[in-house]
C-alpha cells in the first residue's frame, strides 16, 4: 500500500517541526539562517541536487528531522537529553541528517565525512551555530575511525545497504538503532541482504516522499 506524503510545502514543514518535535521559535530562526547560508554555499560547491534547493525545508530539513521522530518510536527521546549516547551519522555530506539532528535536539552527533570541502563547511556550520558541545566531524573514511558504541546510526546516502552494514557493524551493539533512509530502492536493497540481517529491519514510509522508504531496526536482535 502506498503512503501519500504528508509534507508538501515550507509551511507544512515548519508546522510539522513545531507540532511533532516541539522545535522552538529560536531554533526555527536558526534553521532559517542555516538555509540562507546553505544557499550561498551551494553556489560554491555541489552540496545537494540543484533541483531540490527550492524545497530544502521539505526535502532536506524535515527529511532529516523525521529520523528524530522515528527514534522516539523506538524508545529514544527525540530531544536526546537523557543520556542516549552518540548519534553516528555516516557520509554526512551537506549536513543531512547529522547537522539538522544536532541543531534541533540535544543529541551528541558524530558526523563522518571524508571530503575536505564538506568537512570545512560542516565545521564552519558547527562554529556558526554554536554546536561544538554536541556535534563534531570526523574528517576521514569510516574505515580509519576507531570503533565506539553508537546509540543510533544513520546514513542518508553513504553506501549500498550490504556494504554499509559490513563497514559500520563494529559501531553497533544490540541496543543500537539503525535509521537508514534508502529512497525508492529500500525494499530492493533489503531483499538483497543475507538472511541473518534481512528480517531485522522494518520498512517505514517517509513523510516527505510517497515513494521513499526508511529502514529501521536493530542488527543484533
Amino acid at each position: 500500500m502506498i503512503s501519500l506524503p504528508t509534507i508538501n510545502s515550507d509551511e507544512e514543514a515548519r508546522a510539522w517541526l513545531s507540532s511533532h518535535l516541539h522545535v522552538s521559535r529560536e531554533t526555527m530562526e536558526k534553521l532559517d539562517a542555516f538555509c540562507a547560508i546553505f544557499m550561498e554555499e551551494a553556489k560554491r560547491q555541489n552540496l545537494i541536487a540543484p533541483s531540490t534547493l527550492p524545497d530544502i525545508w521539505v526535502r532536506h530539513i524535515v527529511d532529516s528531522a523525521q529520523l528524530l521522530s522515528l527514534s522516539r518510536s523506538y524508545g529514544h527521546r527525540s530531544d536526546g537529553k537523557k543520556g542516549d549516547g552518540i548519534w553516528l551519522d555516516l557520509g554526512t555530506g551537506a549536513g543531512f541528517p547529522g547537522l539538522i539532528i544536532a541543531m534541533i535536539s540535544g543529541w551528541k552527533v558524530t558526523m563522518v565525512e571524508s571530503r575536505a570541502l564538506r568537512v570545512d563547511y560542516l565545521n564552519r556550520m558547527i562554529e556558526k551555530f554554536d554546536l561544538s558541545k554536541n556535534a563534531g566531524v570526523e574528517g576521514r573514511k569510516l574505515e580509519k575511525l576507531d570503533s565506539f558504541e553508537a546509540s543510533v546510526i544513520s546514513a542518508r546516502a553513504f553506501a549500498s545497504l550490504d556494504r554499509l552494514l559490513l563497514l559500520a557493524e563494529r559501531f553497533s551493539t544490540e541496543k543500537t538503532l539503525w535509521l537508514l533512509p534508502k529512497g525508492k530502492n529500500a525494499i530492493n536493497e533489503l531483499e538483497a541482504l543475507s538472511g541473518k540481517w534481512q528480517h531485522l529491519f522494518h520498512v517505514k514510509h517517509s513523510i516527505t516522499d510517497e515513494h521513499a522508504k526508511i529502514l529501521a531496526g536493530y542488527l543484533n536482535n
